[in-house]
C-alpha cells in the first residue's frame, strides 16, 4: 500500500518536539536533516547538535488523517507552524528494513546495549536488547528514551515490578519494560491504547526470551496495581493530565520516573505529581529533562 510521507522545517529548538510528536502521532519512521547549507563539525562526546534550521522527516501509513496531524503540530508548537508541513504519497516498499540497514548497536550507561537482529555486541557482562522497528517503534535514539534507559541501567531492578506506561509513546514497543525484565526486574506490565505498539512489544519481548514475565494491555484492559518503579516517557502536557492516573500506580516508596518532558516543563510537571511524589533535580540530556520521584 501507499505511505504518507511528511515534511516539516523547524528551528532547532522544536526538532526533538515535533520528533516525539511524530512517534506519538504512529509513524514508523523518523529522520532528520539539514534544511539549509549548514556544515555539521565533529560534535563533543555527549552532545547532541542540530541544524539552526532541521527538517523533520516521518513516514506514516496513508490512512492518517492530513488535518489531524496539522492540527496536532499547531496545539504542539501553540502557533501557526502546519502551514510549513509538506505531505507526499511514497508508493510500498520495506521501509522498516531499510531504515535497519542504518542502526547500529548503541550503549547507555555501563550495561545496556540495543542491536538490532543480525549484528552483535562483544562488551563483556553486556545486557542486550534485541530489537528491530516494527509498525510502532522505538530504538532508544531519542533523548526522552535514552534518559530513561539511562536510569534502568544504574536501578536496583532485581525481584521489582514495573510499570511502563504507554509503551508505544516516545520509547515505543516496550523497549522500557524489556530493559528492566533484562536488567532483573522479576515483572513488568507495559500499557498503551496503541494495539500496534502492545504487538510490537509483545513480539520484541518473544525476541528477548522475557514475554513470559511481560503483560501488555490497553488502558481499557489494565487492573491498577501499585508497582516498585512506574515509568512513563509522554509529553509533558499529557503527564500533567494523567496524573491522576499515575500517582497510584506508585506504592508508598516506590519510584516514578518522567520523560518527555522539556527544561522548561519541569517545573509545572513535578507541582502536578507533588505533594505525593518527592523530587531529585531533573537529569538534563540536551534541551529535555528526566524527573526522578519517589512516593512517600
Amino acid at each position: 500500500m501507499p505511505w504518507l510521507q511528511a515534511h516539516l522545517e523547524v528551528e532547532k529548538s522544536q526538532a526533538p518536539l515535533i520528533e516525539l510528536l511524530f512517534e506519538q502521532l504512529g509513524a514508523i519512521s523518523i529522520t532528520l536533516a539539514d534544511a539549509e547549507d549548514e556544515p555539521m563539525l565533529e560534535p563533543p562526546p555527549g552532545a547532541m547538535p542540530l541544524w539552526s534550521h532541521t527538517r523533520v522527516t516521518a513516514l506514516f501509513e496513508n490512512s492518517t488523517d492530513a488535518d489531524d496531524l496539522r492540527a496536532r503540530i499547531d496545539r504542539t508548537l501553540s502557533r501557526d507552524n502546519s502551514q510549513k508541513l509538506r505531505l507526499e504519497i511514497l508508493e510500498d516498499q520495506a521501509w522498516e528494513r531499510t531504515w535497519l540497514e542504518h542502526f547500529r548497536p548503541m550503549q547507555f550507561e555501563q550495561r545496556l546495549w540495543i542491536c538490532p537482529t543480525g549484528k552483535q555486541v562483544t562488551a563483556p557482562d553486556a545486557t542486550v536488547i534485541h530489537l528491530d522497528p516494527g509498525l510502532a517503534f522505538g530504538t532508544g535514539t531519542h533523548p526522552t528514551t535514552d534518559l530513561c534507559l539511562q536510569w534502568l541501567d544504574g536501578a536496583s531492578l532485581k525481584g521489582r515490578t514495573v510499570i511502563d506506561f504507554g509503551c508505544g509513546s516516545g520509547s515505543g514497543s516496550g523497549i522500557l519494560a524489556i530493559a528492566a525484565l533484562k536488567l532483573g526486574a522479576a515483572r513488568a506490565i507495559a500499557m498503551d491504547h496503541d494495539p500496534q505498539a502492545l504487538i510490537a512489544t509483545h513480539n520484541n519481548a518473544v525476541q528477548n526470551a522475557v514475554s513470559e514475565c511481560l503483560e501488555t494491555c490497553t488502558p481499557e484492559d489494565f487492573h491498577p496495581e501499585a508497582a516498585d518503579v512506574v515509568l512513563a516517557n509522554i509529553l509533558a502536557n499529557v503527564l500533567t493530565a494523567l496524573e491522576d492516573s499515575i500517582s497510584p500506580l506508585v506504592r508508598p516508596g516506590g519510584q516514578l520516573i518522567l520523560s518527555g518532558i522539556l527544561e522548561d516543563q519541569a517545573q509545572a510537571v513535578m507541582q502536578a505529581y507533588e505533594p505525593g511524589i518527592s523530587f531529585l533535580p531533573p537529569a538534563r540530556l540536551g534541551e529535555w529533562v528526566r524527573l526522578d520521584g519517589t512516593r512517600t
